[in-house]
């Protein structure tokens, strides 16, 4: 059986740490917590399950707390959660059943991150994010929000289907998002310094946000053909772009994208969704049932699991919409099938996201 270390940077958690704690307990034979400065009890919190509790003077760079935190551990591996992640028990199982059966030749393994947005209306979305790393390895963060774990191509990773669940909902209020990481990222380029490619790509996200469209485009066009990111990545860069572009008020720039998209891979779900969207404006009903039943059918390669699934754009959207648009041709009995589907996904997200808490 393997040994772990679990590593958290932590500020003003004090609302879920217990909960995350508490999902993962008799898993970590070691807890390191790195905080931040939080002015509420998560210190206290994080006392009663660890002795090892730091104080880190933040710096706006989340690389640089995680790696303060890595270097506290001393077990075989080391795992890694936010404070507002939790494992349901059934997950929890299989990381215990991990720990116990993890092949000696393995030096990272892959989770998947399941982050629901709006679940009663099927808005969840998923990534695969590398959570355990041998500690001998000296993995490193990088990136100043948004970071991520980078591996040295002789890594041994295992994919596994182990699932972590991000519980801070968005509750869709656009009017107030936090500006926390925007500002971060503002103030590290008033310094001078230069955002690496994926750094670019989540300003161009936190631009967006905060309805900064014409600085997002910018950004988000820097990604789309860059040669360090990866083709799955770049068909997700030019969705957020196309969905910019329709906020900016620029439509006919999204039909220029998914056109570019699909001629650059398989079908992606989500511009499948934009083409049957384009031809039901049309009025063109055989072409746009053609497009949402091929976002439905053909499900995603596995090579996209690495970049951010949208799942609405392969389950309920299609599905409402071939709802709709077989109405409009009077064919009832696949209206009806199409909008059982649509709400048999719909209540799936929704059953799922109420055991959260």
């Amino acid at each position: 059986m393997i040994s772990i270390s679990l590593c958290m940077i932590v500020k003003n958690e004090a609302r879920t740490l217990n909960n995350c704690l508490a999902s993962v307990k008799g898993i970590p034979d070691e807890i390191i917590i790195v905080d931040t400065g939080s002015a509420d009890r998560t210190k206290e919190i994080a006392k009663v399950w660890t002795d090892h509790v730091y104080d880190f003077p933040w710096t706006d760079d989340f690389s640089a707390a995680r790696n303060a935190s890595f270097q506290y551990a001393t077990k075989q591996y080391i795992f890694w959660l936010d404070a507002d992640d939790i494992l349901q028990h059934d997950q929890r199982l299989k990381l215990l059943q991990l720990k116990e059966n993890l092949a000696d030749n393995v030096d990272a393994v892959s989770m998947v991150y399941e982050i629901p947005q709006q679940p009663e209306r099927g808005l969840v979305s998923y990534t695969t994010r590398t959570r355990l790393v041998r500690r001998d390895k000296n993995c490193r963060w990088h990136g100043v929000v948004h970071e991520d774990l980078a591996l040295a191509p002789s890594c041994r990773l295992l994919k596994s289907d182990i699932k972590v669940t991000h519980t801070k909902i968005n509750n869709g209020n656009a009017a107030s998002p936090s500006r926390r990481n925007l500002e971060i990222y503002e103030r590290y380029l008033a310094r001078g310094y230069e955002l690496t490619i994926s750094d670019q790509f989540h300003y161009a996200r936190e631009c967006q946000v905060h309805r900064l469209y014409d600085r997002a485009i910018e950004y988000y066009e820097r990604c789309v053909d860059h040669p360090e990111v990866s083709l799955e990545n770049q068909i997700f860069v030019m969705h957020k772009l196309a969905t910019c572009y329709v906020q900016a008020g620029q439509p006919h720039k999204e039909l220029e994208l998914t056109l570019k998209a699909l001629a650059k891979d398989v079908p992606y779900p989500a511009f499948s969704c934009r083409m049957g969207e384009h031809f039901l404006k049309q009025g063109h009903i055989e072409a746009a049932i053609h497009w949402y039943s091929t976002a439905y059918l053909h499900p995603l390669n596995e090579r996209y699991q690495a970049s951010v699934v949208d799942t609405a754009y392969h389950t309920w959207l299609p599905h409402e919409q071939l709802a709709m648009c077989y109405e409009m041709i009077g064919d009832a009995k696949q209206a009806g099938t199409h909008r059982q589907w649509a709400e048999y996904y719909k209540t799936d997200v929704t059953e799922r996201s109420s055991k959260l808490e």
